[in-house]
């Protein structure tokens, strides 16, 4: 894993450049020394003083500033990591050409540390034949091009193009740092993730649930989609996360729903993710009104519960019975001996991998760290090390990968 100190956040000419700022923010704070280095039509969105103020190092754009220290050089050089957001249509196309004509395409060609493009430009510059085959050029020299987001753009447009969240973009730079370059091992796949807990009523007001947040499952679909997977995410509840880009998201709340949203599109789909923490067991009857305390036909004191249905399990007989031909992944939280009821998970269900941790003393669950194993039919064990749950995501997509041999 690359520590990550000096980081390099470029800047293009773009109206998300003040989306920069907030990037700078998460860098500073998690302790990185954060160099801005924009280009001059990125000043005409952002002044200076801005990002001089936001990270605390002079900001310069061109190649003949402080030449006594060879700035064009060694600010690639001493970079730990480099990330320029937004990256617009022509910064692209600069970089992918090799040019050296500014500050920041200068640095980027010096730079041998991980370097990530987090674009943002309207849709027609996106799907342009010229920035798609940039964006490749890139991606083949082991630059990370980020896939945008769909959503508002300048104006009254909306479709891909819109530039990620700071937040989203900083996880995912931590990720390239961890695990290398971004691969797209899964380009063109369909990748199906349920994420979050579910929830079985009892009544109008009130559930039976879990701790689960969501926050692996939608880890997961933000890698998938970034490998170039088309995604499509169950979720039951889940914490207010960003949406992947381009993802789908199909919401239920009970496992029975979300058994039927995950059978209904199993049958196209590469990859089955079952990360959701699905509730074993369901009221056998479901009050139509508030049950009352203290009324003898409301007694709350005692609830028959009836067995859910499993999912993971179902999908393993749909495959058997040639509805699916997918890689199917499940997932074990224990709160001991994971690694013998992991595997004895793993067997009776009939999955291909399965990751198993471990949640006692209240671990995983609503945090943003994971670590556990990763089982294989086969009989392998691989040790997730502790990491965020993007990195663990793609040790998970890299086992994937590996198994179905893309």
């Amino acid at each position: 894993m690359t520590e990550i100190h000096n980081v390099v956040v470029g800047v293009a000419g773009g109206i998300a450049a003040y989306k920069a700022c907030h990037l700078v923010r998460e860098f500073t704070e998690a302790g990185c020394s954060v160099r801005v280095v924009p280009t001059p039509n990125a000043l005409e969105f952002v002044g200076a003083a801005t990002f001089e103020a936001l990270s605390g190092h002079p900001v310069d754009t061109g190649v003949f500033t402080r030449v006594d220290e060879v700035q064009h050089v060694r600010v690639g050089q001493e970079a730990d990591l480099v990330v320029i957001a937004p990256a617009t249509a022509d910064v692209i196309a600069r970089i992918a050409a090799g040019r050296a004509d500014d500050l920041l395409t200068a640095t980027v060609l010096v730079a041998t540390c991980p370097v990530v493009l987090a674009p943002a430009m309207h849709t027609e510059m996106w799907n342009n034949p010229a920035t798609q085959a940039n964006v490749a050029t890139l991606r083949s020299r082991g630059v990370t091009v980020l896939e945008p987001a769909h959503g508002r753009l300048t104006g009254k447009d909306t479709g891909p193009g819109r530039m990620l969240e700071a937040g989203q973009i900083a996880e995912l730079t931590r990720t390239v740092a961890a695990t290398g370059s971004m691969g797209r091992g899964l380009e063109g796949k369909r990748v199906l993730i349920s994420a979050g807990g579910t929830q079985e009523n009892i009544d109008p007001v009130r559930y039976i649930g879990n701790r689960s947040s969501g926050r692996q499952g939608y880890a997961l679909a933000e890698v998938a989609a970034q490998r170039g997977a088309q995604v499509t995410i169950v979720a039951g509840a889940v914490d207010e996360l960003p949406t992947p880009a381009g993802a789908e998201i199909v919401r239920v709340r009970s496992a029975r729903e979300m058994q039927a949203a995950v059978n209904e599109r199993a049958r196209d789909a590469d990859v089955i993710i079952m990360a959701a923490a699905v509730a074993d067991y369901r009221p056998e009857r479901e009050a139509d009104s508030k049950l009352k305390k203290g009324i003898a036909d409301d007694d709350l004191s005692t609830l028959q519960l009836v067995e859910n249905p499993d999912i993971l399990k179902g999908i393993v007989e749909k495959r058997k019975a040639g509805e699916t031909q997918a890689v199917i992944v499940g997932f074990a939280a224990e709160t001991d001996n994971p690694l013998e009821y992991g595997r004895a998970k793993l067997e009776r269900k009939g999955a291909d991998l399965l990751m198993v941790n471990s949640v006692a003393g209240g671990k995983v669950f609503g945090e943003t760290r994971n670590q556990g194993w990763i089982l294989g039919a086969d009989g392998s064990t691989f040790e997730v090390e502790d990491g965020s749950k993007q990195v663990v995501a793609a040790r998970i997509l890299d086992a994937v990968e590996a198994f179905a041999g893309w």
